[in-house]
């Protein structure tokens, strides 16, 4: 039965199971020490439950757990913040890069030119038109490859197995940074503009300083081209119209806003896409007797 029972020292009343006769604990009302009336019982629960210990999870965890989010969220915003401009000044590295190729080029070419009192015709080709080595080639002795020149057979096609396998070479000066694969690819960026009344001229042809009437700061001589997979032994480039339609489209760079060229003075230029087509013309011709206003 339930045993009437009254704190002596808040006077709250209550009644408490039989079987914790005897037995002493907090008053649930003032909570001092007291002591159930009667006698001992079984063995059983405390009359009141021991209060739960405190946290004992030490402080710092705590604020690990505050802080470490906030450092990976503020981390975050800062990357956001920075990745355009880390991007943008790699890219105008590797523009830079890209620029001092073409500049290099186009001193050797120049180099060709004066060993041999011309430039190197943009295609080799043999007696019956077909072409047999580029440019690209020819000029090697002129870039301290005088060893990888000749592993070259010009007695060959350009495609026979012997001289295939000299273009799996990687030439780094022939490709462009910013062109995605560029650091193990076989493939070449910078073209010559070739046809009639370029400095690539026609096959064979082997254009002279002196006939470059619009003289030689006003004429390109090199470009640099992405997406035509052209291996950088193969003798082949693109016509003034090609590259006009390319421009036109705005799909000629890997930079974006306009391609580099390289003029005929060895000077190398940056031209937007916005080009005036009449002006980029004249530009890639050599003789328009125009006086040609530059884009740039």
């Amino acid at each position: 039965m339930p045993i009437p029972f009254t704190c002596p020292h808040c006077g709250l009343a209550m009644n408490v199971a039989d079987q914790y006769a005897g037995q002493s604990g907090p008053c649930s009302g003032c909570g001092k020490p007291v002591t159930i009336p009667g006698t001992p019982g079984a063995a059983g629960a405390p009359l009141y439950p021991p209060p739960k210990p405190a946290s004992k999870t030490p402080i710092w965890i705590i604020v690990l757990a505050v802080a470490v989010p906030m450092v990976l969220v503020c981390g975050g915003i800062l990357l956001a913040l920075l990745l355009p401009a880390v991007n943008a000044a790699r890219e105008a590295a590797r523009r830079a890069q890209c620029q001092n190729n073409l500049k290099q080029i186009a001193l050797t070419l120049l180099n060709y030119q004066s060993a041999h009192g011309a430039f190197p015709p943009a295609v080799f080709a043999d007696d019956g038109g077909k072409p047999k080595m580029s440019w690209r080639v020819a000029i090697l002795p002129f870039m301290d490859q005088q060893g990888l020149y000749q592993q070259y057979d010009p007695k060959q096609p350009w495609d026979s197995p012997q001289n295939r396998a000299l273009g799996n070479t990687p030439m780094p000066i022939f490709r462009c940074p910013s062109d995605p694969g560029a650091a193990n690819s076989t493939e070449t960026n910078y073209l010559r503009i070739i046809g009639k009344g370029t400095v690539g001229g026609t096959p064979n042809e082997a254009v002279k300083i002196s006939d470059i009437m619009d003289g030689t700061s006003f004429t390109i001589m090199l470009v640099e081209v992405s997406g035509l997979n052209i291996n950088w032994e193969e003798p082949r480039d693109v016509t003034a119209d090609e590259f006009m339609a390319m421009v036109a489209k705005g799909r000629v760079s890997p930079h974006a806003g306009g391609f580099q060229a390289a003029m005929a003075d060895g000077s190398v230029r940056f031209i937007s896409y916005t080009v005036d087509p009449k002006t980029l013309r004249a530009l890639l011709l050599r003789n328009t007797g125009e006086r040609k206003a530059l884009p740039y």
